[in-house]
């Protein structure tokens, strides 16, 4: 058994008990990303060996100025999602199933092809290509009550980047600029923050191709079929029971949840 595996177990142990984010990784030995993305895969190959978790897409994160300075960096990192913790729009999401639960209102594409490695980097233009449908959707995060003021990546990273399920609306097949489109979040018919396309690396499918360009590094690629959460377009939002959310993302649809106790 490898550190990563060990590192992995523990967290699928702490994970279970709902115990609280501590960083982790200096003490684990995690000195790099490339050292975090290990022990990240070893986490999610224990996951997905539950009944139909298999790995269904991936999360990117830390994409846009606020959410980068809400945690103190200046680079996007990558997660699973595992396909049992995807939901459709209209779901109740139970906060007492999760340490901390958070909400992110992002723009979800599909993919329509492959997107294999190459030693060429991936553009915006030539990911863009292979998309065959954007949604408004809420990226699920659980930060089991971790300290921002002590906010260590690496940890992070290994921790799945803290992915914990998503929210789907529709696909839809077509779509405006998305540089341009107002993302709008509402909780209890209230607004409560918008941001734009923009705002996610200049363009949701920049962000795609980061993610593109950081599997191929490994020799990794996308999937026909594979989901792709791009990044919040507004920082993280810690819902309490018995409120409920919409996100709006003009041109594209909306995307609705209720959270529960």
């Amino acid at each position: 058994m490898t550190a990563s595996d060990n590192v992995a177990r523990t967290l699928v142990r702490e994970h279970a008990a709902a115990a609280r984010f501590q960083p982790f990784a200096a003490a684990c030995g995690i000195g790099d990303m490339a050292a975090a993305y290990r022990v990240q895969s070893a986490f999610v190959d224990l996951l997905s060996r539950a009944p139909a978790a298999r790995p269904a897409g991936y999360k990117i994160g830390l994409t846009s100025p606020r959410m980068q300075a809400m945690c103190g960096v200046d680079q996007p990192i990558a997660g699973v999602v595992l396909a049992n913790r995807i939901h459709r729009s209209g779901a109740t999401i139970r906060t007492s199933e999760y340490g901390r639960l958070g909400i992110e209102f992002e723009i979800a594409v599909l993919l329509g092809r492959d997107v294999p490695p190459r030693s060429s980097p991936y553009t915006m233009e030539s990911v863009g290509d292979a998309v065959e449908g954007v949604c408004a959707a809420v990226e699920l995060v659980d930060d089991r009550h971790a300290d921002y003021k002590a906010f260590d990546i690496l940890s992070v990273v290994a921790d799945n980047s803290w992915n914990a399920g998503i929210v789907l609306g529709d696909f839809a097949s077509s779509w405006p600029d998305l540089r341009a489109v107002e993302g709008i979040a509402h909780r209890n018919g209230v607004e409560l923050d918008r941001g734009f396309g923009r705002d996610v690396l200049g363009h949701p499918f920049a962000s795609l191709a980061w993610l593109a360009n950081h599997l191929a590094a490994s020799s990794r690629g996308l999937r026909r079929g594979e989901i792709v959460m791009t990044g919040s377009l507004v920082p993280t939002r810690f819902p309490a029971a018995g409120e409920d959310y919409r996100f709006s993302v003009a041109g594209i649809g909306d995307v609705t949840l209720k959270i529960g106790g």
